[in-house]
């Protein structure tokens, strides 16, 4: 996949994200592996992925909500042992992250879940990874007018080529990328769900350090 740091705000050359220098995790599932890099430009969110995944906090826990066209979400401690149909998604570490708001939400996109607290903190713990839907100009030029932000010419054209979703720009904290693995994200998004959006085949994930 190609690189979507942050540092398209200030625009950047597009470059091949195939040795990332940045901390790298991978997210295992009974339908494949999901390799994230974790950016650098955000060190509270980096820090805090780091530390749990280490400590095995996310081992077991499930993907609670999967919408295809828009992103699959977990981190809620909650799942682990949660009964078929129990409504998911508010349980956590018991503290929030400050937000650190840049990267745009393209398709790969790995971002922080949060409540609609005002300072747009993050959920200690609940992440999701954006699928997206194909986005056009205009698209773009609607999120623009509507909320006041400017997109550069390399974040446009990410966009227009791989999807995403730009309603959630400068909402939520995009920490990380896919660099590896989106066909078992897609996979995870097309799985029969309930109307809660909880796959009813449980997805759990374990995850493992690969490089800090």
């Amino acid at each position: 996949m190609k690189r979507i740091l942050w540092i398209f705000l200030a625009a950047a050359t597009m470059t091949a994200c195939n040795t990332p220098s940045e901390p790298t995790v991978a997210i295992e599932t009974r339908l494949g592996t999901i390799k994230v890099m974790l950016y650098d430009s955000t060190p509270k969110h980096q820090e805090n992925f780091l530390k749990l995944a280490e400590e095995g906090f996310y081992d077991s826990t499930l993907f609670h909500r999967v919408i295809p066209g828009f992103m699959i979400q977990g981190g809620d401690p909650d799942s682990r042992t949660a009964a078929p149909g129990q409504r998911l998604g508010m349980g956590g570490p018991g503290y929030k992250v400050d937000a650190e708001i840049g990267a745009p939400h393209i398709r790969g996109a790995l971002a922080a879940a949060r409540d609609g607290n005002p300072q747009k903190r993050s959920s200690g713990s609940q992440f999701y990874i954006v699928t997206g839907r194909p986005i056009t100009d205009q698209d773009l030029n609607a999120i623009e007018q509507q909320k006041g932000i400017t997109y550069n010419e390399a974040q446009r054209e990410l966009y227009k080529e791989m999807g995403g979703t730009p309603q959630l720009d400068q909402d939520y904290t995009v920490f990380g990328e896919v660099i590896e693995g989106m066909d078992v994200v897609d996979a995870i998004a097309q799985e029969s769900r309930d109307r809660a959006d909880r796959p009813f085949q449980n997805v759990r994930m374990s995850m493992r350090v690969i490089k800090k």
